[in-house]
């Protein structure tokens, strides 16, 4: 996972930087789901160097101020699916009556193609496990990008495909359906092009649908956006009286941009009196149409419900709250970072590694309030020559308040919680920088939580 920083350093410089959201791996497809206070954002995972879609497990990251992300690493793989071998595409999780529902496609051992399957867990980050030991549709090819949602009425509705588009309605178990897979009539009208099979060669089109789809329900309108217009991909969208069409094409909504991605995948979300819009771009330095990274932008409804044009930009969401140091704060919450990535532990859970010299992260809109901040304490480990933490405000090289000396611990996961005293008095909100400083080259340390007193 290393060195995603050197290319980043112009653009993270800026306060004001927050795409793509998740800087220590690549990440892809995302799908938000609110519960409670906590926006959780469930996402596929491209590896580095990868020559294809070659995806090996799903990823949570969460916020509470659409500044600040989580990592909760990875709850569900493809080692959870007995009947499963490869390809961990798009996912997308609901609650219903206190379970998270997990829908996930992958290649299946039992047909040979891809199918839909799909996991439950008590919490929104896990852990997941296989709901129902084999797959929930099975048998082609055009079976991925799941999307799902649950209509006021109770009836949950299952998307999904490319390029043909598929549904069933979910009993109340969340794990079958009764009946036939249903197939939409995509026309002119609905999606921009008739289906595929039915499209003319050399005819031009508006529009035609790809994959990807993200349902949802918006007043008494239903929402269909997906990846359209083939390879390279925007994304647009279709609306309905119904939640099973017919479809009335509505247009485009990010346009084909410089992402540096030949695909797109969205999804929406309304979080603290805001819309978002999540996608991902090739944006990350080494990043591509093989290793994307998930952005988001706020966005409003036109007056009448319909989505305005949405661009990409670098800044991202703005922080909807302040952030509080004074408890103890994982150090996988971040902004952004520069150079670090994350690794799992089963009795530390998450933490941030690979960190070298010249290495950073920051955590924004931090509110230290009227001051009197003491002391600055760290969980960190390192099996041979530790390093050091310096704390700063509003950009990597701002005013330096507290300088933490990390020793060897005796091994990269044998932590030790140090503090030091906080030189420079702290008021107000601002940017936090935690830059990272040791010998040249080698890796230094790795680093848990942190806390101010």
């Amino acid at each position: 996972m290393r060195k995603f920083a050197i290319l980043l350093a112009g653009v993270a410089a800026s306060a004001m930087a927050h795409n793509p959201i998740v800087q220590t791996r690549f990440t892809t497809d995302p799908a938000p789901m609110v519960h409670g206070d906590t926006l959780y954002l469930y996402t596929g995972h491209d590896e580095r160097g990868a020559d294809f879609f070659w995806m090996q497990d799903w990823r949570v990251y969460s916020t509470t101020d659409m500044a600040n992300w989580t990592d909760h690493g990875s709850p569900l793989a493809i080692e959870d699916f007995e009947w499963g071998d490869d390809r961990a595409w798009a996912p997308q999780c609901v609650e219903r009556n206190g379970k998270f529902y997990f829908y996930v496609p992958l290649h299946s051992k039992l047909s040979g193609t891809m199918a839909i399957g799909v996991a439950v867990g008590d919490t929104p980050v896990g852990p997941f496990r296989d709901a129902i030991g084999r797959p929930l549709v099975d048998g082609s090819w055009d079976y991925i990008d799941p999307t799902v949602f649950v209509d006021n009425d109770g009836q949950a509705y299952l998307y999904w495909g490319n390029p043909e588009i598929y549904y069933v309605k979910l009993n109340d178990d969340m794990v079958s359906f009764d009946g036939d897979v249903m197939k939409v009539e995509q026309t002119v009208e609905g999606f921009g092009a008739p289906g595929p099979k039915m499209r003319v060669k050399g005819e031009s089109y508006k529009d035609s649908y790809t994959e990807g789809p993200w349902f949802y329900r918006r007043g008494d309108k239903y929402y269909l956006l997906y990846a359209a217009g083939g390879v390279p991909e925007h994304i647009a969208y279709s609306m309905s009286d119904t939640p099973t069409g017919p479809w009335k094409y509505m247009g485009e909504i990010m346009p084909l941009c410089d992402t540096g991605s030949f695909t797109n995948h969205c999804g929406v979300a309304d979080f603290k009196g805001q819309s978002y819009f999540f996608y991902h771009t090739g944006k990350l330095p080494q990043g591509g149409g093989f290793a994307r990274s998930v952005a988001v932008e706020p966005f409003t409804y036109n007056a009448d419900g319909t989505i305005p044009t949405i661009l990409p930009t670098v800044e991202g969401a703005k922080a909807v709250m302040t952030f509080d140091p004074y408890r103890r704060v994982e150090a996988e919450t971040m902004a952004f970072s520069s150079g670090v990535t994350s690794e799992p532990n089963a009795a530390t859970g998450v933490y941030v590694s690979d960190i070298h010299d010249g290495d950073y992260v920051k955590v924004s809109n931090v509110d230290f309030k009227s001051g009197g901040t003491r002391t600055f304490g760290a969980s960190v480990a390192s099996a041979l020559r530790g390093g050091r933490i310096e704390v700063r405000t509003d950009s990597i090289d701002g005013p330096l308040k507290a300088t933490l000396n990390v020793p060897g611990t005796g091994g990269w996961e044998e932590w030790k919680y140090i503090e030091t005293p906080v030189d420079a008095e702290i008021l107000g909100v601002h940017d936090l920088y935690f830059v990272f400083k040791g010998r040249k080259g080698p890796k230094l340390f790795n680093f848990d939580y942190w806390t101010f007193k």
